[in-house]
């Protein structure tokens, strides 16, 4: 079982109250989505959507600076979170979500709204959901997915390197250092060892950490961007289909891991 550090336990308590305040941004969502799709007549109001909008997206923000300041204090904490569960790390890239997941979800919940209104027989009307993206919408849509690719392959790139990195010189020959002792039984009770050790992996930790800013940024700049492509109303309803994500992969996890 995995210890936490006191930086890891505080931005476990974070995250907690962090997912309760998702669960009411997203009831207001889905109270704003239902006054819209009840009356057919409305039409999207920028005066009263964009500060709930804005809202939820400066929550993610939020999210990413509590992170940020976390990884300042421990950054491995960060890329071994105790505070997800079993299933939410087996989807992660670079401690958090793959940034084009954004753009698969935009795109699925728009295919899902489009089918569910074929399939009730309503006519294709634009209702202002995600089934009426435009063509300059998906230009918009499939030049970000482009980009976004692109740099995700960057940051990966960058990842890789640092995680071959540890069989480095360096480390390999302080490696053998302490199997020498080890083995001669030279050991002075670690504490220069221990020294060397941590000399070693500073600038490493150093380098995950930026790699992390970097992989976050990336996150929260995909994020913005998808929104801004939207009208307000589809804004909405894509932060819906966002956080019922978060939320439910979480839930699920935890159901997982009980078991």
């Amino acid at each position: 079982m995995k210890t936490e550090s006191p930086q890891g336990q505080s931005f476990h308590r974070f995250f907690d109250s962090w997912l309760v305040e998702l669960h009411n941004n997203l009831e207001q969502l889905v109270s704003a989505a239902n006054r819209h799709h009840d009356d057919e007549h409305i039409q999207d109001n920028s005066s009263v959507l964009s500060p709930l909008i804005e809202k939820t997206v400066g929550h993610y923000e939020e999210y990413y600076k509590a992170k940020s300041d976390g990884a300042k204090g421990d950054v491995i904490s960060m890329f071994s979170p105790t505070w997800l569960t079993k299933l939410e790390d087996s989807f992660l890239w670079i401690a958090g979500w793959r940034p084009t997941t954004a753009i698969h979800l935009l795109y699925s919940k728009s295919g899902i709204q489009l089918e569910g209104r074929i399939a009730d027989l309503v006519p294709l009307l634009p209702v202002g959901d995600l089934g009426d993206l435009t063509s300059n919408q998906i230009n918009q849509i499939d030049e970000l997915q482009r980009k976004t690719v692109r740099e995700e392959r960057k940051i990966s790139e960058k990842m890789a390197k640092l995680q071959e990195s540890v069989a480095d010189t360096p480390m390999v020959n302080l490696s053998n250092e302490e199997s020498e002792k080890n083995r001669n039984g030279n050991d002075d009770g670690g504490r220069n060892g221990d020294r060397k050790v941590d000399s070693a992996l500073e600038p490493k930790k150093d380098e995950l950490e930026e790699v992390l800013h970097k992989a976050d940024g990336l996150r929260m700049e995909t994020l913005k961007s998808v929104v801004e492509i939207l009208t307000p109303m589809q804004a909405v309803y894509f932060l819906i289909a966002a956080a019922e994500l978060h939320l439910r992969l979480h839930d699920w996890g935890k159901k997982s891991d009980a078991v």
